[in-house]
């Protein structure tokens, strides 16, 4: 059996959140040790089938680290690590004896990734990292849509699943780092800057703003979610008009009647005939549109319940759902990696019993005191010099790529002269291609064939999201494109996995949502399925790729050799399913489901509504739970009503309880806020058409390693004659192509 590709890296794990529980697992399964230090009464094995999903193929130490023997213990095994993962605030990192500074000048080689809520240089650094809190203090609950007015609790921990892929993505990156620099150092997220993430798409603002960029995407618009004649729910994604049976039915009904159905509902972005589709599609059941749809190219699926996606075969086929033995729940189902690479993903066996590794555990061994080696280049971003041409269009492909420029690597976007489609939508756009250098040139045309066999030539990395017959059709290919540079590592997202039928179809985040449960979940108990807006499987899918491909460059370092990695929309979307696995017997461990009213999972865990705005409470903790019983007595709802939220909030301070006003309408007030900008949560840059454009910045912190952040999202064809001069293309070619409509200048 080949090495795996992180063989060798021994890695200390200090998490109990989903973030970096879920990290440690990425890197184990990427064929890292990883070793989970863990108190002898752990709380986080409560929830057994997310603790067996997220700790599978670990081993497992307890210590206790307000001890101070135990604490020693700790010190002796980092001499001997490559990566300490922790989810501790600065303070508590302090109170352990883990505070960066220390940890740099005692394991030079050690590189240190820490998960808190909050940025380690903002003003809530020490805040309690609680995710429900974080987007109530963001002011993210009021970005979602819900069935009433007000803000809505969201049901899905995206931001810790996202924070998760951020913090491996870094760890990466840091490793690479090393192998240049000879030292490790810190490569710190947050559950903040990960929730953050989606915003990309929303928060942004210009000096000189066009009507599109000023308008971006109202929460508001409709969703093209449509109820079946069964009493099922479909999410068609685009216009369904084309189909034969839709085409068939809006012919039957007439211009004036599909024009009242349509006047019945706000205008679509994605479905002229919104309304009209809304009628038609309610007089078959789901699944006889569904296939129909499909076999006619549009892209949909039923909004499933939790855990039916388990039994998919396009899941099982692409490894995304594999069984595992677990010591505890015994034969399960449970998401598998979202991420194929070689050597591949090798899924480790059930969860460890805790302090399985303690035994012979000692500081016999000798530690290893590395010479930290001074590179000679000065700070540099962890990617400087990587060459990455981005082929992506819509979000998950052009996102990725966009974190490789924040990271330091010299990203060429290529869009048709004509323009990305996604540049209709330009906040959007804007959000997912800040620090590429942009070129506009047509794909798949003889004339323009030399060119992009020079990009290929140019390139460390390809990435791009199209489907793999139009990348064939175009000659992108891998196959083509290894020709022509063997040491390529080609990176592809797909919508559905490389394997099984549906290898080759459309796909989009919403149609994820709707199949792994997410949408049902989301819309509460009874009430219809809701799209979270913010886009998740989008990025879980852009992000994951991202550390398949930075796997796949760890592995050329070793190697010598390219190669094509993938990563999916399906497979990203069904690991953050993980709080639920299935049985022996077929049937899904428990999970929780969210209220009618989407005001949240328990009395404890909830938004209320006081007598003038909006707070929510977190009380995770039976101690939490007994005090907010206790204060609040057993008629929650009325208490709140009756109190103010600012009085409402000192009562809970003062009992202990975690609560946070819900902000809202914050897009404003977070790009103005001095908190957010010194902890490099803003990025400001003079756009070609915008003039001032500030976004969303940092998401990571890599201490004395610099980010990137300093180039703005490219005008269309801004950068074509630079970057295709310096390919060595003559300005009479440049010239002709230009002339023919094959590049824009």
């Amino acid at each position: 059996m080949s090495q795996a590709i992180l063989e060798g890296i021994h890695v200390i794990s200090l998490c109990s959140g989903i973030a970096g529980s879920a990290a440690g697992l990425q890197l184990c399964e990427a064929g890292a040790d990883v070793l989970m230090v863990e108190p002898v009464d752990n709380p986080s094995r409560d929830k057994q089938a997310l603790f067996a999903v997220l700790n599978r193929g670990k081993r497992s130490v307890t210590l206790d680290l307000e001890k101070a023997n135990d604490r020693q213990q700790l010190q002796l095994l980092l001499a001997n690590a490559d990566v300490l993962l922790h989810d501790f605030t600065p303070a508590m990192a302090q109170a352990f004896g883990l505070a960066d500074a220390q940890l740099c000048a005692d394991f030079p080689r050690l590189v240190i990734t820490g998960i808190s809520g909050w940025p380690q240089r903002h003003a809530l650094a020490n805040a309690l990292s609680r995710e429900t809190l974080i987007l109530a203090r963001l002011g993210l609950l009021d970005e979602q849509p819900a069935h009433r007015p007000g803000p809505v609790f969201v049901r899905m921990p995206y931001a810790s699943w996202l924070a998760c892929w951020l913090c491996v993505v870094g760890v990466m990156a840091r490793l690479l780092a090393r192998d240049r620099d000879g030292c490790g150092g810190i490569a710190h997220t947050s559950l903040a800057q990960a929730a953050l993430v989606p915003m990309t798409m929303h928060w942004n603002r210009a000096q000189t703003p066009t009507p599109a960029f000023a308008k971006g995407l109202d929460k508001h618009i409709p969703i093209p979610l449509h109820q079946c004649a069964d009493g099922r729910w479909l999410h068609v994604h685009y216009s369904p008009d084309a189909s034969p049976w839709m085409a068939a039915a809006l012919g039957e009904l007439g211009e004036a009647e599909v024009a009242r159905l349509n006047a019945l509902w706000p205008p679509s972005h994605v479905a002229p005939n919104f309304g009209a589709n809304k009628a038609i599609i309610a007089t078959r059941p789901a699944q006889d549109w569904v296939e129909h749809f499909w076999q006619h190219d549009v892209a949909a699926q039923i909004a499933g319940a939790f855990g039916d996606i388990y039994f998919d075969e396009q899941a099982r086929l692409n490894g995304y759902v594999v069984e595992v033995d677990d010591v505890t729940l015994g034969k399960t189902l449970q998401p598998g990696p979202a991420w194929q690479v070689q050597p591949p993903a090798r899924v480790g066996a059930g969860a460890p019993r805790a302090g399985e590794a303690n035994v012979g555990l000692s500081g016999a061994d000798a530690p290893i005191h590395a010479q930290m080696i001074r590179s000679t280049l000065g700070a540099l971003p962890p990617l400087h010099g990587l060459k990455v041409l981005d082929l992506g269009a819509y979000l998950a492909g052009p996102f990725a790529c966009m974190l490789l420029a924040d990271l330091g690597a010299e990203v060429v976007k290529v869009e048709a002269p004509k323009g990305d489609a996604m540049r209709r939508l330009e906040r959007i756009f804007s959000g997912t291609q800040r620090g590429k250098l942009g070129v506009a040139l047509q794909l798949g045309d003889s004339q323009t064939e030399p060119v992009v066999e020079a990009l290929a030539r140019w390139a460390d990395v390809v990435h791009h999201n199209m489907r793999l017959p139009a990348a064939r059709k175009l000659k992108v290919d891998y196959e083509h494109l290894k020709t022509l540079n063997p040491q390529l590592v080609y990176c592809h997202v797909s919508a559905y996995g490389p394997s099984g039928p549906r290898a080759d179809w459309p796909g989009f985040d919403q149609l994820m949502q709707a199949s792994c449960g997410w949408e049902v979940e989301q819309g509460g108990e009874g009430q219809a399925p809701m799209w979270l807006r913010f886009g998740v499987g989008d990025f879980f899918a852009g992000l994951s790729s991202l550390y398949a491909l930075l796997l796949g460059l760890y592995e050329r370092n070793r190697s010598g050799m390219g190669q094509m990695v993938n990563s999916s929309l399906l497979g990203a979307t069904l690991l953050s399913m993980s709080e639920a696995v299935v049985l022996e017997d077929g049937s899904l461990t428990p999970i929780e489901h969210m209220d009618a009213q989407q005001t949240g999972l328990s009395d404890a865990h909830r938004l209320y509504r006081c007598r003038d705005a909006w707070l929510v409470v977190a009380a995770l903790q039976p101690d939490e739970v007994r005090r907010f019983e206790m204060l609040t007595g057993d008629q929650a709802q009325a208490w709140f009503t009756d109190r103010t939220r600012q009085a409402a909030l000192d009562a809970l301070a003062a009992a202990q309880v975690p609560a946070q006003a819900v902000l809202e309408a914050q897009m404003d007030t977070f790009l103005d806020s001095p908190e957010h900008a010194a902890a490099g949560l803003h990025a400001h840059y003079a756009h070609a058409v915008y003039g001032d454009l500030q976004q969303i910045g940092a998401f990571w912190d890599f201490g004395n390693l610099p980010l990137s952040l300093q180039r703005p999202p490219p005008a269309l064809g801004q950068h074509t004659r630079q970057m295709l001069e310096t390919l060595g293309v003559s300005d009479d070619e440049l010239q002709r192509l230009a002339s023919a409509g094959l590049v824009a200048l």
